[in-house]
């Protein structure tokens, strides 16, 4: 039996809705970091600690692609989830966080819903949770986000539970690193690498 062709993609930049953005297959590793570029190895945008409050990366939308259903008929059920210790020195207040809605499914319709990331460049991005300039499809959600460390593989985050039937995106997962003061444990340096993963049904 021949499965079904689905790759891990990062849209980034454009419009909001997706118009004109540039979309990347995630091979090897992406990094979360204070500008909105899909990147493995740019070390030019780091998040800086901040003396007070928090500093943010510039979120980002990472979803399956479906390239070819070929011997399925669907694919659905697709869920996220981490091994429950994400090992980053964010400070005691940080966290490696993902939008969250109140019902349904937790992901980001692509590309109707995506919007680009923004903030100050090298400095912080926007808060998801930002009334004002944070991620629509969360930000008015009670609460619009949650620590990935909840979701593990026995208790895992629904993103998508449509019947994909042919070729084209999932929802996405908007994950956003929130980065503590050095007086609450943030060390600066480079992090190691943590494993995500998607799972899905394949019918």
């Amino acid at each position: 039996m021949v499965v079904a062709d689905v790759g891990v993609y990062q849209l980034t930049v454009g419009a909001d809705g997706g118009g004109g953005s540039a979309e990347d297959e995630i091979a090897t590793s992406t990094r979360l970091q204070t500008q909105d570029d899909f990147s493995i190895a740019d070390l030019t945008s780091p998040i800086p600690i901040p003396a007070a409050g928090f500093n943010y990366s510039y979120w980002i939308h990472v979803y399956l692609k479906i390239e070819n259903i070929q011997d399925a008929t669907r694919i659905n059920n697709i869920q996220f989830f981490s091994d429950g210790a994400i090992g980053w020195t964010f400070g005691a207040s940080g966290e490696l966080r993902i939008g969250i809605r109140d019902a349904g499914d937790n992901g980001c319709p692509m590309d109707a819903s995506y919007e680009v990331a923004t903030g100050t460049p090298q400095t912080t991005g926007h808060d998801i949770d930002d009334a004002v300039n944070g991620h629509t499809y969360y930000n008015a959600q009670t609460p619009a986000i949650a620590d990935v460390e909840d979701y593990v593989t026995g208790a895992r985050l629904t993103i998508d539970s449509q019947n994909h039937v042919g070729a084209g995106k999932a929802d996405a997962a908007v994950l956003q690193v929130k980065l503590d003061t050095a007086a609450n444990g943030a060390v600066q340096g480079l992090q190691a690498d943590e494993t995500l993963t998607f799972a899905y049904d394949e019918i």
